[in-house]
């Protein structure tokens, strides 16, 4: 059998100009393609004359936390975006389950498999949490030519979905707004990583919480993780990268300067592929 198109990706000869791990020997860390869950190529987007990304290349491999790190205005946001499906890329590919994908709208990543958790949490304070948990997706059930709410079956659905990731809630009936600010991202996760999601990305998933909810939100992304599910960090909190991911990618005016896996890697080494200064100066 012929490789695939995604196959020829990785076993393509790498030159120092191409790796997407400068710093590394051509080929270092790459993995073998059955081990690959996506897989961004050389992707660019262009804003008018704005460049917000250039030739990125990255991947994240099945059942791990890969985690993408850059200063504000690096191109991580861009980048999830174009994964997700918000934005088309300019140019380049993207890759996941092996195959090439074209999201035209949020709605098909999901389908694919590609759920996204951002930093506002779209969900709605005056709804509970069981309606929260099914927002957009409503169960309804048919009589006739009408199609009611099935009410019953959503809220048995949700408990099962809290459960099955240990999330702990007061109620199912509480309205968003009378739970806590850790509390209300672990509804957000539990509900992305119920519906059959295979990659789930996490824009900042603990930027406004105290110490105790950071480490409950943390410990869900773990139990996620040692379900099988492929997790996509955006993270400023390099302690949280270091402890939580296996895989660290690092983003520098919307190019991918460095890609280390996390347990070859210091927090002073990410701080210098950011800024662009050796940690030895």
């Amino acid at each position: 059998m012929s490789p695939t198109e995604f196959e020829r990706v990785f076993s393509a000869p790498q030159t120092p100009e191409s790796s997407p791990t400068p710093g590394a020997p051509p080929g270092s860390g790459v993995p073998g393609p059955a081990e690959v869950l996506l897989l961004v190529e050389r992707v660019s987007k262009h804003f008018g004359a704005i460049v917000a990304l250039h030739e990125v290349t990255l991947w994240a491999r099945r059942g791990e936390i890969t985690a993408i790190v850059g200063d504000n205005g690096a191109g991580k946001s861009t980048l999830i975006k174009c994964i997700s499906g918000l934005h088309s890329p300019s140019s380049g590919r993207l890759f996941f389950e092996g195959k090439e994908v074209h999201f035209a709208s949020p709605q098909e990543a999901r389908q694919a498999g590609i759920e996204t958790v951002y930093q506002n949490l779209a969900m709605i304070e005056d709804l509970t949490v069981w309606q929260n948990l099914f927002l957009n997706r409503e169960r309804v059930k048919r009589l006739g030519p009408l199609a009611i709410l099935d009410r019953r079956t959503m809220r048995r659905e949700a408990l099962r979905m809290l459960r099955q990731f240990e999330v702990h809630l007061p109620s199912i009936h509480a309205r968003l707004r009378q739970l806590s600010g850790g509390q209300r991202q672990a509804i957000a996760i539990a509900r992305a990583a119920s519906w059959g999601s295979r990659l789930l990305i996490m824009d900042e998933p603990t930027a406004a919480l105290g110490v105790r909810e950071t480490r409950r939100v943390e410990e869900l992304i773990l139990r996620l993780r040692d379900q099988g599910l492929a997790i996509l960090l955006i993270s400023h909190n390099f302690e949280q990268v270091l402890r939580l991911s296996q895989q660290v990618w690092v983003m520098r005016s919307g190019r991918v300067v460095g890609g280390r896996r996390t347990n070859e890697t210091t927090s002073d080494e990410l701080v210098a592929m950011i800024t662009g200064v050796k940690s030895d100066e």
